[in-house]
């Protein structure tokens, strides 16, 4: 594909502080924070007004899933913009608990796991070619998600533990320092459910869009990332590999005989060189693996050319992770991979104080490196001291929380839900259709995601009136 719907989409963790009141449960605080969504939406899950959607999800996580994008840039814009719209909701929210004799503190963190064990996703979405085969999309691309946690992971503290009776010998039990926080909640490769089993790769097929052409890849097994450069690996190395499957470019035979076991064994290994079992009865390490999966890019964009001008940059830095890895010294990606530059800040602040990785205090900094709100967060204070590194300005994410992806069909719904509120009408919308509720039989269904005019639209919106409610995000 020329060009590629991607999406992702994230569930936020739920803290209350409150030293001196009453305790709330995650529930009550959610329902607090989504007040002015039910209040602005009518519900608990809406679209807002670029284009992206805002819902309750399952365990009382808010989670926030991006508008249809067509870049890396416009990606990790909407991403972010995500946070600022979630910590409106912090801001609203602590006013109204103030009022009601609250007085505690609202934490959301975007990470995968909580002090209990629970771990919640940041799933991504590839739009493919229906053409494309998914048991041989399948086979080449789990291989490569295992082993991707070198270069995206988030990094995780982990105390010393018995040993695992499940899965024996899949992760050490020595206190020690992880590449990924999603890792060891990961249950089969492949699978219809989300929460239940926790695949690596969801099975269903909703591509939300015309299912003759396409369909949608869900990749259920990626850490939240903090750091915008991250993310540019992240999503920018899974592209390179969907286009090389999608071409039919042969990336040899990896599957691994046992990839549960596999991907907590590279979670657990900072050196990348464990060795791990392939069906064929070879072995590999996750090192090799990526280094291979890196010169097949590489020699991919130099046939073919960069399809975005993000690839060099995605190559570059998928490139020094590895060399990073290899040697041990970090120090060349601790400013822009997630797992390195909190690995960097703790193992600092681990010899200064003397304290070992299983310390509780570096659990609760692991924790605020994740947290959103600016000035706390940890992630926050480093990125304004210089320590982690952007590629997109605050301009660009401030346009996001307002403005839809240009090249997609969000600009269409987005132009609806400011119409329909402005004009004080009830509408319905989902990422398919936009419907004025008085209006059943103009409907406007848009199956193609790439579709960004709609003269149906433009003369539904013409008929509209103004002067109804405001447009204006709910936070």
């Amino acid at each position: 594909m020329d060009r590629r719907i991607m999406g992702v989409e994230t569930e936020f963790g739920v803290h209350y502080s409150h030293p001196g009141s009453r305790p709330l449960t995650p529930e009550e605080v959610a329902r607090y924070l989504f007040r002015p969504v039910v209040e602005w939406g009518r519900s608990s899950n809406v679209f807002v007004s670029n284009g992206s959607r805002l819902y309750l999800d399952v365990g009382s996580h808010p989670e926030f899933a991006t508008a249809e994008c067509t870049t890396l840039d416009e990606l990790v814009a909407v991403d972010k913009a995500g946070e600022r719209l979630m910590q409106g909701l912090i801001d609203r929210a602590t006013r109204r608990m103030a009022a009601d004799g609250f007085t505690g503190t609202i934490y959301l963190y975007k990470n995968n796991a909580d002090s209990a064990g629970n771990s919640y996703g940041s799933h991504e979405n590839y739009l493919l070619n229906r053409r494309t085969e998914f048991r041989r999309l399948s086979e080449a691309l789990i291989p490569f998600l295992i082993t991707r946690q070198l270069i995206s992971g988030a990094g995780k503290t982990l105390a010393a533990r018995p040993d695992d009776e499940e899965h024996p010998g899949a992760a050490r039990t020595d206190a020690h320092f992880a590449f990924s926080q999603r890792a060891d909640h990961v249950m089969e490769g492949i699978s219809s459910a989300t929460t239940r089993s926790r695949p690596i790769i969801n099975t269903r097929d909703e591509p939300h869009a015309d299912a003759a052409e396409y369909r949608r890849l869900h990749v259920i097994v990626g850490d939240s990332n903090m750091s915008e450069t991250t993310q540019l690996v992240r999503f920018g190395a899974t592209d390179l590999m969907l286009r090389m499957i999608e071409a039919g470019t042969p990336l040899g035979d990896h599957q691994l005989a046992k990839p549960i076991l596999a991907i907590r064994q590279v979670s657990h290994d900072l050196t990348g060189t464990a060795a791990l079992e392939l069906r064929n009865g070879s072995q590999r390490s996750a090192l090799s693996l990526q280094r291979h999966y890196l010169g097949q890019a590489t020699a991919f964009v130099q046939r073919h050319g960069a399809h975005h001008d993000r690839v060099p940059a995605v190559l570059d830095l998928w490139e020094r992770t590895l060399d990073a890895v290899e040697s041990g010294d970090y120090s060349g990606i601790d400013t822009e991979i997630d797992w390195a530059i909190k690995h960097r800040f703790l193992s600092r602040y681990a010899a200064k104080n003397g304290l070992d990785w299983g310390a509780p205090r570096l659990a609760q900094l692991d924790m605020s490196y994740h947290d959103i709100t600016p000035g706390r967060g940890l992630f926050s204070l480093l990125q304004a001291r210089g320590a982690a590194a952007r590629f997109l300005d605050d301009a660009a994410i401030e346009d996001a929380v307002d403005h839809a992806p240009p090249t997609t069909r969000a600009v269409l719904r987005s132009r609806f839900i400011r119409a329909a509120r402005d004009a004080g009408q009830a509408y319905s919308v989902d990422w398919t259709h936009l419907k004025l509720n008085d209006r059943p039989l103009h409907a406007i269904s848009i199956k193609d995601p790439f579709q960004t005019r709609s003269d149906r639209l433009d003369t539904l919106l013409a008929s509209l009136p103004t002067g109804g409610a405001s447009s204006v995000h709910p936070v």
